[in-house]
């Protein structure tokens, strides 16, 4: 199953936002510099919020992470391993982009 999220240019480049699923999970997505998309589960396994999509993207080793903003954990845009901590992970769920519009599938 897919979900339409929102139009591609709704996103802001470098910056996350959060979503509901149609099964009420609820997921951040973000765009980064060279337009990419991506999908995380927005919730911070270390502190139990759900505070990625507020996260801080950045760049580590020239991989595109997003950086918790509760204890600064660095989350891996691509597979959602933890960067701090081999053991943890968040959920990353499928995104793209057709005709302009940010479309989510299953994990």
């Amino acid at each position: 199953m897919t979900t339409t999220i929102c139009r591609f240019t709704d996103l802001t480049a470098e910056r996350g936002v959060a979503a509901l699923l149609p099964d009420g999970t609820q997921i951040a997505i973000f765009r980064t510099h060279d337009n990419g998309v991506y999908a995380l589960s927005n919730m911070d396994p270390f502190s139990g919020a759900a505070v990625l999509a507020r996260g801080l993207l950045a760049d580590r080793q020239g991989r595109p992470v997003v950086v918790s903003p509760v204890y600064k954990q660095a989350f891996a845009l691509d597979t959602g391993r933890c960067l701090d901590d081999d053991a943890v992970w968040v959920t990353v769920y499928q995104a793209r982009v057709v005709d302009g519009m940010v479309l989510v599938g299953a994990p």
